[in-house]
């Protein structure tokens, strides 16, 4: 296993965007696939509704499917809806909780917009669904200089190989090229803007970092660490409870005391980091073990607010993000 630490190590360091990266990678080859298999152009009036529906349900799903995957959301949903007051990120207020749902929205939006783009340059779905456009306008500009048949044979162009019509075959061709052109720049100005967005984010949240660069690189790698650790000594801690009370039951035997953390702690340890400038904690974890004695909550303490977006890898469960 040795000559394979460095890679797994680089594979557990880069988790977050090797997932990301992977689900893009699924969405494009998933297009590719209904492109070429499920997707068949119905030539009628239902053309651009049909289309429409393969361009955007599928990207829904990818986008939903991202929102569960997404350790932070259910850090911030989970246990709102049983507690006797919202018990949501900053003592009850809703505007860093619609901040921190708008970042994670933004992340996982990467696999749905990469379905998108990658539809729009395959140009299938878009010359369907322009081609039953209901646009009266944009048909006779579409037909201009044509056949007189162009109006009403339009909608089915992209059924022209199947199909026969009483349009001439360069106008076909002429009409399915546009399309295509027109919906392969959308596609490059998808992925440009796409880039120039995440290029253009990076560098303002590494800007107003609190930070340094070392230390933040120190942070991620902590986090990392805390999460694997924390992961292993609660399996060995389940382990030796599942194994106590196992003994006292088959035994017959009063069980031993066993220390386990209380339902308000896991609660303290379990919610949305706070930053605070003053003090320097590096997880909700840290900030509990390091608390003042005699405190009984960690969430609502003086000078905490809203993490800096260079910081949002901490609610990820150590996943390290850009």
């Amino acid at each position: 296993m040795a000559p394979f630490k460095p890679v797994l190590n680089l594979v557990v360091k880069h988790s977050a965007l090797l997932g990301y990266g992977t689900l893009s990678l699924l969405a494009a080859g998933g297009e590719q696939l209904f492109s070429a298999v499920v997707f068949r152009c119905p030539c009628n009036s239902w053309n651009f509704s049909y289309s429409l529906v393969f361009l955007l349900v599928p990207a829904l799903v990818l986008l939903l499917l991202g929102y569960v995957l997404s350790t932070r959301m259910w850090k911030l949903f989970t246990g709102c809806c049983a507690s006797p007051r919202p018990r949501l990120y900053g003592g009850g207020q809703y505007c860093p909780c619609l901040c921190i749902f708008c970042q994670v929205t933004a992340a996982v939006a990467l696999a749905p917009l990469t379905w998108i783009a990658s539809a729009l340059l395959n140009a299938t779905f878009y010359e369907c669904a322009m081609s039953g456009y209901p646009n009266i306008t944009l048909g006779k500009s579409l037909c201009l200089g044509k056949d007189a048949t162009c109006p009403q044979e339009v909608s089915r162009v992209p059924c022209a190989n199947t199909q026969h019509l009483d349009m001439k075959k360069s106008q076909v061709e002429e009409i399915l090229l546009q399309r295509r052109a027109e919906s392969q720049v959308m596609g490059w100005l998808l992925i440009a803007g796409i880039m120039t967005l995440g290029l253009v984010f990076m560098c303002i949240s590494h800007c107003c970092s609190p930070v340094s660069f070392l230390q933040l690189k120190f942070w991620k790698t902590y986090s990392q660490r805390e999460q694997e650790l924390f992961e292993q000594k609660s399996k060995e801690h389940a382990r030796e409870l599942a194994e106590r009370n196992l003994k006292s039951f088959f035994e017959s035997t009063k069980p031993a005391p066993f220390l386990t953390p209380s339902a308000k702690e896991w609660q303290q340890v379990s919610s949305l980091y706070t930053f605070n400038a003053k003090e320097q904690h590096y997880s909700m974890l840290h900030k509990y073990v390091e608390r003042a004695e005699g405190t009984t909550s960690i969430r609502l303490s003086e000078g905490d607010g809203s993490p800096p977006i260079v910081l949002e890898f901490v609610d990820n469960c150590g996943e390290a993000g850009f």
